[in-house]
């Protein structure tokens, strides 16, 4: 004589197809299995790893941006101001005069920032332009480097841009040490103002396809405007 099971008997009828109801301790197992399977392929932290050095490694390029711009403009502004000055003295009597606050007074923060006039302003100009254009480059190869722009680095894209930086690639490194490592190869290529070498690992990106994207452009003017 041949039985069906309790769980099969219950929800199958002649009129309806037979339906396999799977115990719940196999359910359980499978949700378990399943879990365990999606935890390997795609780790809980990876992209929150990589993307905490993309976002920190731009950031701190962009704050250098920002200091260079600021400081271009103060010497781009003291030129003109001299530059004018020159051309067209102020007159020696004024028929008003009133006490101005500092921020109103450009000319008094140029003559006490450049004592020696449009010489020194000119200097700091070419000098604040240069820093200007070092971080400017080095916030597109961050950007460059971000090959799918997703706001992150893969393992691969990691391993290109320290690469490219002239910088060791260990896979097991934590996440502070690389984004150490990127911060201060920024910090020295900066000062030392050596875009060469910047360039350099510009095209070395670029021999392996990256490329400025439509995106990168976009981010590059907001951060330039």
């Amino acid at each position: 004589m041949f039985f069906r099971p309790d769980f099969y008997r219950t929800i199958c009828s002649e009129h309806h197809p037979p339906i396999i109801q799977w115990p719940k301790t196999r359910l359980f197992a499978a949700g378990i299995f399943l879990t365990v399977l999606m935890c390997a392929l795609l780790p809980g932290d990876s992209w929150g790893r990589e993307n905490a050095i993309f976002q920190q490694f731009t950031q701190h390029i962009a704050r250098q941006i920002h200091r260079d711009k600021q400081a271009f403009a103060q010497a781009n502004n003291c030129v003109s101001l001299f530059y004018k000055a020159k051309k067209t003295p102020l007159p020696a009597v004024q028929g008003i005069s009133w006490n101005m606050t500092p921020v109103s007074q450009p000319e008094v923060d140029c003559l006490r920032n450049y004592p020696n006039g449009i010489n020194d302003a000119r200097d700091d100009f070419a000098k604040t332009q240069t820093l200007l254009s070092v971080s400017l480059t080095f916030y597109q190869f961050a950007l460059v480097a971000d090959r799918n722009d997703d706001a992150s680095y893969s393992p691969a894209e990691l391993q290109d841009l320290l690469h490219s930086l002239t910088l060791s690639y260990y896979d097991g490194d934590p996440t502070p040490k690389q984004i150490t490592a990127l911060t201060e190869r920024f910090d020295s290529w900066y000062h030392s103002r050596n875009m060469d070498a910047l360039m350099q690992g510009m095209s070395d990106l670029y021999e392996r396809g990256y490329r400025v994207t439509p995106s990168d452009r976009v981010e590059l003017d907001r951060v330039m405007g």
